[in-house]
């Protein structure tokens, strides 16, 4: 696949720019609301010496719910597929990512996937470690493997902006306390999750760990395998399926790669055994997706058909 650097990257990014201003920036999280939604930019790494960027990809943003498949792979990682999926389903849904419903109405009651937020609440539960501290390290670590980059942390400001108006997640999490999806100090679990979905990079990062996942879960300069391949299978399958959240399904249609989102504005894609991309654009549609972003993915997927399908 032959990207042209500049040109037409940068003009691709132009045509889908127009579409952020009928989006609209997360404002539950006050901190989201901030954000500059007229920003579009985009990173596709192929490699070590192939890293194609258009649109400002040095802006740093919060991970959110892209963060969900990074808990996935440590989770699976650390305690196998077993213990994982008897605290959460693989099933998708048709419902918003931070809906209540199918907890009330499934028996036994455990979230559908990992991919909601209160499926990534039972993953983030099941981070080994003593200390919110050390399973928070974990983390990072995993997401320093992945990008190459130990400068990355998580972005305070946000997480406390989260953190203090966390109810609804709070609301799901002693639900599933009730249920026995999840054990431990639910104050706890929530203090992690915000930290987790504040983990702050750029496209370019973004755009590697695509990589990672589109090839099999190798390290692009090492060939050295951070991920499992049965894992890196796993996760990727979840991003065709759930990873935008109850827009799924079109998107798989209309673009037709593994892909997540996440309410600040990024999107992680991973092409099989091609190229990673990373992409930022703060102004969302009313299913909490990047509109730009989705809009810069579907003239790029018909240009160069990037489908699965």
């Amino acid at each position: 696949m032959a990207w042209k650097q500049g040109v037409d990257l940068a003009n691709m990014v132009k045509e889908a720019k127009v579409w952020a201003k009928s989006g609209k920036v997360a404002d539950y999280i006050p901190a989201l609301a901030e954000a500059n939604p007229d920003m579009l930019a985009v990173a596709i790494y192929q490699g070590t010496d192939h890293c194609f960027l258009a649109g400002n990809v040095e802006e740093k943003f919060t991970l959110q719910s892209i963060s969900k498949v990074l808990s996935l792979v440590l989770v699976l990682m650390d305690l196998g597929e077993d213990v994982v999926f008897s605290k959460v389903g693989m099933e998708p849904t048709g419902d918003p990512f931070n809906s209540i419903a199918k907890l009330e109405t499934n028996k036994p009651s455990k979230p559908l996937n990992p991919m909601i937020n209160a499926g990534a609440l039972a993953v983030t539960n099941m981070i080994q470690g003593s200390t919110t501290e050390e399973r928070l390290h974990r983390l990072l670590r995993l997401v320093h493997q992945l990008t190459g980059n130990e400068k990355i942390t998580f972005n305070e400001y946000v997480a406390n902006s989260e953190l203090e108006t966390a109810y609804l997640n709070r609301s799901l999490a002693y639900f599933m306390k009730q249920h026995g999806v999840v054990e431990g100090d639910i104050e706890e679990l929530l203090d992690l999750y915000t930290k987790q979905c504040a983990i702050e990079m750029n496209c370019m990062d973004l755009a590697r760990i695509g990589y990672v996942l589109a090839h099999e879960g190798c390290d692009p300069i090492t060939a050295k395998r951070i991920i499992p391949l049965h894992i890196a299978r796993i996760v990727k399958t979840f991003m065709v399926t759930c990873g935008m959240y109850n827009a799924s399904g079109e998107f798989a249609i209309r673009v037709g790669i593994p892909a997540k989102s996440g309410v600040s504005g990024g999107i992680l894609g991973a092409i099989p055994h091609r190229s990673g991309i990373g992409i930022y654009s703060p102004a969302l549609d009313e299913k909490g997706n990047s509109l730009a972003g989705i809009k810069l993915l579907e003239v790029m997927a018909e240009r160069y058909q990037l489908s699965i399908f």
